[in-house]
């Protein structure tokens, strides 16, 4: 696919949807760090998936970006970083990640919609969304802009749920759902709750203009009587000897991919101090890609004069203030 054809697909999906008329599932207020993570017996799950993206993911690099990255459970990764932006729909989990990762400063804390990601086109040497994709009611759509914020050099890593996993089989097999892991398109379990068949999604990724350079297989072991009996750690690290095995044709419940594009934008350049941040945005109203840094910790978009505000550390880019 050549740079003008993936420039034309990635216009003709962003024209064709109006970002705010597709539902996105929203953490904003919520406990998801001791709801979800802490003892609540994941410790597995989430050794497993640091495991891969280790095996994945540069170990260093420019400019990286965390779609979908809350609090900032994996943020430790990205030491080898001289920038890191860490971004969310939610606000209040993003100054949670604030508080514990704002003092360094290279990161950034950016809240917007991922369907008008408000970052630069080419801005991004490395990109990591985990734990996402299941939320994600327009794959194209979503795929598309993951694509406009890298260059041609850029690598990156998502994971989504796999539709034909092995409790899945099972249950159909027994009769205890009703939807078939061997039938192409997404299932929405629960509401905003999606799972993907592997090549449904290796077809989407093609058409919004990624490369599939790798694909791992993760969390083979997610059983609580296995988890209950053997260390994280130990658990992970038999995960991780069938990451590739695994990863030809999955079954466990979560895929991991390593992408790069096929063709793109030259990189972004990286700036220092104020222009770091200034280089990095995009407006989510009008897509200017113009912002100029104003005292009182806003900035505004130099074609449309919308201002966006920073609090409690976290650059707000769902609402203007003014």
């Amino acid at each position: 696919m050549t740079e003008a054809v993936t420039e034309a697909v990635t216009e003709a999906v962003t024209e064709a949807v109006k970002p705010e008329t597709i539902p996105v599932i929203d953490y904003e207020g919520s406990q998801y760090r001791s709801d979800f993570w802490e003892g609540r017996g994941r410790q597995y799950e989430d050794a497993a998936e640091r495991l891969a993206l280790r095996q994945l993911l540069p170990a260093q690099g420019g400019r990286l970006a965390e779609i979908g990255a809350g609090f900032g459970r994996l943020a430790d990764l990205y030491g080898g970083y001289d920038q890191v932006l860490l971004f969310d729909y939610s606000r209040t989990l993003l100054e949670e990640a604030a508080r514990k990762w704002g003092q360094d400063p290279r990161f950034v804390f950016v809240a917007g919609n991922l369907y008008s990601l408000p970052l630069a086109s080419g801005c991004l040497d490395s990109l990591v969304m985990v734990r996402v994709m299941h939320h994600v009611a327009d794959v194209p759509a979503a795929l598309a802009q993951l694509r406009r914020v890298v260059h041609r050099h850029s690598v990156g890593v998502l994971e989504y749920a796999n539709k034909r996993n092995l409790k899945a089989i099972l249950r159909w097999m027994l009769r205890r759902q009703s939807w078939s892991p061997w039938q192409r398109e997404p299932v929405e379990f629960v509401a905003l709750n999606f799972d993907f068949h592997p090549e449904w999604m290796g077809q989407q990724l093609r058409t919004a203009g990624w490369r599939v350079e790798r694909r791992c297989a993760v969390s083979h072991f997610r059983l609580p009587q296995l988890k209950e009996r053997v260390a994280p750690a130990r658990l992970a690290e038999w995960d991780s000897q069938l990451f590739d095995l695994g990863g030809s044709y999955p079954l466990a419940p979560s895929v991991f991919v390593k992408v790069t594009p096929v063709q793109g934008a030259s990189r972004a350049p990286i700036g220092t101090g104020e222009d770091a941040l200034v280089q990095l945005l995009r407006c989510p109203f009008c897509t200017a890609e113009s912002f100029v840094r104003l005292e009182n910790d806003r900035v505004e978009c130099g074609q449309c004069c919308r201002q966006f505000a920073r609090r409690a550390g976290v650059w707000d880019l769902k609402e203007c203030v003014a």
